[in-house]
């Protein structure tokens, strides 16, 4: 045992927060794709030589090789935001069934409110589906503290644990309180084809295992100190999880307080005996009214928020409008839509193809803002591949239209090779614009296998993409500057006009990257 640290109190956010937990823990593997909220976890993981830390091509591949790692004997965990989690649900829905041999942790990080997101989703409904337990804290420091409990819970009942944070936990700082690290010793693997081995017959036997773990955690859960009742002088009492209870605590510092730090399983007991304490009860709960939910179903006596406020994020200043009754007050902001950087290569084809009669069909990244004026030049944008599965779609309809996918280069490695390769197999025809800026820019400029370097910076080896869109069926593959207007004009139109699948990859650095290897 010893002290990687000489400060005893540090500044974190809470993504740093719980990295830092997790070192503590004696966590030896971490993977995950980047994303925000969920971004700085693995960033600030990779600072620790001790641990084996990767950014995955995708996080179903993140998902996987870590869970493996944890089967392996060593404590591992995943990271990735709220979408990222629907990329990776078809490990995440069987691992529970499997279980774990050394710990296993899930982190997963919602975006209320949308900030950097396509949609709003509250994970605390697919640990209920997928019948893992779900710790959520309410502070970095918490966040820190929580991870460390979410790794022993998933070795004491023999399954993964999510651990939820949403962005102001993230990204809002505390200062917290370092310990030394826990180094674990590696758990022996034991060739176990019953518990390891989802055949149909397996499997249905450990999902009746599943059960009798999950009632066991949900005692747990009842008398976990996760889950705890404080006690106040006013009549106004609140039932909350996560930065909800922040909200509370500087609106109502003297009201009585159940905060679930483990709200899946539901501690009804605990909940129950709270309730029979106070007359007026309300249960205040950023996005899904799952809590909500869970004591209708048991015929709880409560009040909660309008239904205006389970769209968008939860503000403290919320809360006392919510004890009022009154709906959601609406905010005036003065707009000021994000723009593509000035000096960003991706302007010049988007400034280019909004002079061409086409249709795009666009993906998730900065390029996104290319839907945005004085561009406008971006059609359709759903989800991380779907440039180049639209493109193919809209292809197969559209008669009188030509269409044209755009896809960052990292987003082309994390889901749209399997895209393309569709595209080819189904005889489509047109133009699929890889924009390949040399880096994963939306989410903070991280590597990716087609830039050659590691998370820590190593050279490895480096993925070609112009080799790989041959071998997955484009007729054509054309690499071009886009500095060469008038090349890339004439390009793009020479392609759109030919009845075949071309593959355009406009290749510029990101100027952020250019100008942080000027700055050294």
């Amino acid at each position: 045992m010893r002290s990687t640290h000489t400060q005893s109190l540090v500044l974190f956010s809470g993504d740093e927060a719980l990295a830092q937990g997790a070192f503590e823990a004696g966590l030896e593997f971490a993977a995950g794709y980047p994303g925000t909220p969920s971004t700085e976890i693995i960033e600030h993981l990779a600072q620790f030589p001790e641990v084996n830390v990767q950014w995955s091509v995708n996080e179903k591949v993140a998902f996987e090789v870590a869970y493996a790692a944890a089967i392996g004997g060593k404590r591992s965990m995943y990271v990735s935001k709220h979408v990222g989690l629907n990329v990776a649900m078809d490990p995440l829905m069987t691992s529970s069934y499997v279980g774990v041999n050394a710990g296993f942790v899930i982190v997963v990080c919602d975006d209320p409110g949308m900030h950097s997101s396509q949609n709003e989703q509250d994970t605390r409904l697919f640990a209920r589906a997928a019948n893992v337990p779900l710790l959520e804290p309410s502070s970095p420091a918490e966040a820190k503290e929580f991870v460390k409990e979410a790794f022993a819970i998933s070795e004491r009942f023999d399954i993964p644990v999510i651990v939820r944070l949403t962005t102001r936990i993230c990204h809002s700082k505390e200062n917290v309180e370092l310990a030394e690290r826990h180094v674990q010793p590696t758990k022996p693997f034991t060739i176990n084809m019953a518990k390891y081995v989802m055949v149909p017959r397996n499997a249905l036997a450990r999902h009746q295992d599943l059960m009798g773990r999950m009632a066991m955690i949900k005692i747990f859960s009842e008398r976990s100190k996760l889950n705890i009742a404080q006690s106040g002088k006013k009549a106004i009492a609140f039932i909350t999880s996560g930065v909800s209870y922040l909200y509370i605590k500087e609106n109502y510092p003297d009201s009585p307080i159940l905060k679930l730090g483990m709200p899946y399983p539901f501690p009804e007991k605990k909940v129950r005996d709270f309730c029979k304490k106070y007359k007026n009860v309300y249960v205040i709960e950023e996005l899904e009214p799952y809590l909500e939910e869970q004591m209708r179903m048991l015929r709880m006596r409560f009040k909660t928020k309008h239904p205006s406020f389970s769209v968008g994020e939860l503000r403290p200043e919320h809360i006392p409008v919510i004890v009022s009754g009154k709906p959601k007050p609406k905010r005036i902001v003065p707009a000021r839509p994000p723009m593509l950087c000035l000096g960003c290569p991706h302007r010049l084809v988007f400034n280019l193809l909004k002079d061409l009669d086409v249709v795009v069909a666009g993906d998730i990244g900065c390029y996104t803002l290319g839907s945005l004026p004085p561009f406008s030049s971006l059609h359709t944008c759903l989800c991380m591949g779907a440039g180049v599965t639209f493109f193919e779609g809209l292809s197969h309809v559209f008669k009188d239209k030509k269409v044209v996918g755009v896809i960052g280069d990292s987003t082309f490695v994390h889901s749209g090779i399997t895209g393309l390769i569709n595209a080819a197999y189904n005889k489509a025809k047109g133009v699929v614009i890889i924009l390949d800026n040399a880096i994963t820019a939306m989410t903070g400029g991280q590597p990716h296998p087609a830039v050659g370097t590691t998370i820590r910076s190593e050279p490895t080896k480096k993925l070609i993409l112009e080799d790989l869109c041959r071998v997955a069926g484009a007729d054509h593959v054309d690499v071009i500057d886009p500095t060469d207007l008038k090349g890339l004009e004439q390009l793009l139109r020479q392609r759109i006009d030919e009845d075949a699948l071309s593959v355009v990859i406009v290749r510029k650095p990101c100027i952020l990257l250019v100008q942080k290897m000027k700055k050294g």
